[in-house]
């Protein structure tokens, strides 16, 4: 019996676990429907930002900074919770595949993918990610702060920037120099464009405060991107695990009616020797009474 209730308390057990786990695939469901908005109206923004570059790079290509020779720096999203499978490893993974990051240094964000580079002298600088939308913003600023901060101390910086753009799909991000990865316009849609746009300032100056919108509006788009795929991604492990759970804890239930099974057998078979034993001692009690009847 000791083992059938050690086995009945470890079946609740995995059930409570399984109303955790089901309560944070809940959790991370609602993030994602919380998430969508705010990506589709950043991507309109990134997208507007970059037509109105491809504009102006169409007319002055000239002053598009040059990228060569520019110390490298990838910026790492991660998780910062966990309960995502192997999101973080994936991401270090595809890093190490990219041999020409193999010296470049690290800026690592998220909890859960810092703690993996500890001892990785790459690390430039380990930032808390977000766990939820609105930790974004302050997430961002601390961020660019930084990023301004090594671009002080460093000189210009060639910034990439490796994250989930799905939970499948690592993507690798050219975000400093910017707008050298955007399409130049065709020279069909160039005909379209007969004269240069209409500027209250030189060329050169638009398109740095446009890289500053852009660096804001990009890192936007991408801490929400990831964080998209990081709940896709714990959905998904979640609903594994919570699988599992389900196919242990009806195995269990299989044990314990076997065990229980098991003792009626034991109790019926007490009950029979103690009544045989109880007649048996009652023909030996009365010989003359039982040889009467």
């Amino acid at each position: 019996m000791s083992r059938r209730r050690s086995l009945e308390q470890h079946r609740r057990s995995l059930g409570e676990i399984q109303e955790i786990m089901n309560s944070m695939k809940t959790l991370a469901y609602m993030e994602t429907r919380k998430l969508t908005p705010f990506l589709d109206a950043q991507q309109q923004v990134v997208e507007s930002i970059e037509h109105a570059a491809t504009d102006l790079l169409h007319f002055y290509p000239e002053i598009l900074p040059d990228s060569e020779n520019l110390p490298t720096i990838c910026l790492l999203v991660g998780s910062e919770r966990g309960f995502c499978g192997d999101f973080n490893h994936v991401l270090l993974e595809h890093l190490a595949n990219e041999p020409q990051y193999s010296q470049a240094g690290i800026i690592a964000v998220g909890h859960k993918l810092c703690t993996l580079l500890d001892d990785d002298p790459r690390i430039l600088l380990a930032l808390d990610g977000a766990g939820i939308a609105e930790e974004v913003t302050p997430l961002l600023t601390r961020l660019v702060s930084k990023l301004s901060t090594l671009e002080k101390t460093r000189g210009p910086l060639s910034l990439v920037c490796l994250y989930h753009e799905s939970p499948e799909q690592i993507r690798e991000q050219r975000l400093l120099p910017p707008f050298r990865t955007l399409p130049m316009l065709s020279a069909g849609a160039g005909a379209a464009l007969s004269s240069p746009p209409l500027l209250h300032q030189s060329p050169r100056e638009l398109l740095l405060e446009l890289t500053e919108h852009y660096l804001f509006a990009v890192l936007f788009e991408i801490l929400y991107t990831s964080l998209m795929a990081e709940n896709h991604h714990r959905i998904a492990h979640l609903e594994s695990a919570v699988r599992h759970l389900n196919d242990e804890s009806a195995e269990l239930a299989r044990s314990c009616n076997v065990l229980r099974q098991e003792e009626i057998t034991e109790e019926i078979e007490v009950i029979l020797l103690g009544a045989e034993n109880l007649a048996q001692q009652t023909i030996t009690a009365h010989p003359e009474k039982t040889k009467n009847q």
